[in-house]
């Protein structure tokens, strides 16, 4: 198992309508990516424009190839992307 972790900052304003739509994001689009197994969202209290995704996925390949190369990837970004500061960082991190 791979573990996405997406560092997020949106526009000011914007956290009731971003949560929303990450989560119909989730929902409606990653869930149905090959190799997707859970996703969860936190939310910064120092930072209240920040959040983290944090995406499970089965092999690396899944997210990087899989998803991120089918029309998945454009679906996804066109719910979320409108509310991005700035690009999200996005490591990936495997379990010791």
């Amino acid at each position: 198992m791979i573990l996405e972790v997406a560092d997020i900052r949106i526009q000011p304003g914007q956290q009731a309508d971003f949560e929303a739509a990450i989560q119909h994001g989730i929902a409606s689009v990653i869930s149905q990516a090959r190799g997707f197994i859970s996703a969860q969202v936190q939310h910064g209290i120092e930072s209240p424009e920040r959040y983290l995704l944090q995406i499970q996925w089965a092999t690396l390949e899944d997210h990087t190839v899989h998803f991120r190369g089918s029309p998945l990837f454009p679906a996804w970004r066109a719910i979320v992307g409108p509310f991005f500061a700035e690009p999200p960082k996005v490591e990936h991190f495997g379990a010791i």
